[in-house]
């Protein structure tokens, strides 16, 4: 059994246009240890161009766990905000994401470092 890992949306967002590598790479993962989130999950709802795309999508997502936003998540994803928005830019959905990944103590799987690489202890999946 590998570690569990946390993917970002632009992971899925790889697999729905069927990148190759990415798709290697979640079957390495395997779909047992893949997960989503409340926050990449409604990214990629929001993303959807209409009901068809969104059906697919919602059904794509049914494959993976999801882990959902808890007050502790919450609570964490605002402190990195206080810490890291000004310096970094970072984002609130990806504080979010951060958050849960850090809360969850799992990998993120993300093909923007850039954007979470300065979160202290949160642990990035290298390919």
């Amino acid at each position: 059994m590998n570690d569990l890992v946390l993917c970002d949306t632009n992971i899925f967002i790889e697999i729905l246009k069927k990148n190759e590598t990415i798709r290697s790479e979640l079957y390495i993962i395997g779909v047992d240890d893949t997960l989503t989130c409340d926050t990449v999950n409604a990214e990629l709802i929001f993303g959807a161009k209409d009901k068809q795309e969104l059906f697919g999508i919602k059904n794509f997502l049914n494959n993976y766990s999801s882990l959902s936003i808890q007050p502790e998540i919450s609570k964490k994803a605002i402190n990195l905000m206080e810490n890291y928005s000004l310096s970094h830019k970072l984002s609130f959905p990806d504080a979010l994401i951060a958050a849960t990944a850090l809360h969850h103590n799992v990998e993120l799987f993300t093909l923007n470092t850039k954007d979470f690489r300065f979160i202290p202890n949160l642990k990035l999946y290298q390919i």
